[in-house]
């Protein structure tokens, strides 16, 4: 029986460069990469699309019969297909980020997608970047390293503001800050799977860290560990 793939978890809040670090890390080190927030911004798309409130219950657990989700790098994107569309910059529309942050509260959403965010990344031939929000406690709590990766409010929303800048995407500084705040408030306080860190994650700030630096410390842990449990 070969081994499981190497399978690193990375969470925390929105803004923090768990995206950017992930990309990274995985084109590294050879890894494939799961990028779980993702996935529920598809179910919040759909939901959109279909008239669907993010708290039907019902409706959500018969749409997640119909996911079909994959990723794949183009150029120097991580691109997010739903089915053959590629949805990636669809997804990252401000009231799709405070949809998704909804569907994932609910149960029926999170029990439903749990099997294919860890076949995506058992299927990985060597190993697997995972990021989200409860990577690290609920998707993988049995992880081979897992990271917490954060920033000061004001930074992350900065950088948030900055990306949509770049996409073309009609926003504002405080409202980007604003949205940050309730997605914030509505991840960490959520009953199901809140946004945390795992007790034995690594902590990291990346408020005054350039990503080459956060970058190099994460794959600098992660080669340790490799080598630890090869030995």
């Amino acid at each position: 029986m070969s081994p499981r793939p190497f399978i690193v978890a990375i969470d925390g809040p929105a803004g923090a460069g768990k995206s950017s670090v992930s990309k990274l890390l995985a084109r590294r080190l050879n890894f494939a990469l799961v990028d779980t927030g993702a996935i529920y911004r598809c179910v919040a798309l759909m939901a959109t699309r279909e008239g669907i409130p993010f708290d039907d219950d019902a409706k959500l657990g018969e749409l997640l019969g119909r996911v079909r989700i994959h990723f794949q790098v183009v150029g120097e994107e991580n691109h997010v297909f739903l089915g053959s569309e590629d949805v990636s910059g669809e997804i990252r529309t401000p009231p799709i980020s405070m949809g998704a942050s909804q569907v994932s509260g609910r149960p029926v959403v999170r029990a439903g997608l749990l099997a294919l965010q860890r076949r995506l990344a058992l299927e990985a031939p060597v190993g697997a970047i995972l990021e989200g929000r409860d990577i690290g406690t609920v998707v993988f709590p049995d992880a081979d390293v897992k990271f917490f990766l954060a920033a000061d409010p004001e930074v992350r929303a900065r950088r948030r503001f900055e990306e949509l800048f770049q996409k073309g995407v009609e926003s504002s500084l405080e409202g980007v800050l604003q949205d940050q705040t309730r997605r914030d408030a509505a991840d960490s306080g959520r009953e199901v799977a809140p946004l945390k860190p795992a007790d034995d994650a690594v902590h990291v700030d990346s408020s005054s860290l350039p990503l080459s630096e956060v970058v190099q410390s994460l794959e600098h842990e992660i080669e340790r560990r490799r080598a630890t449990r090869g030995a």
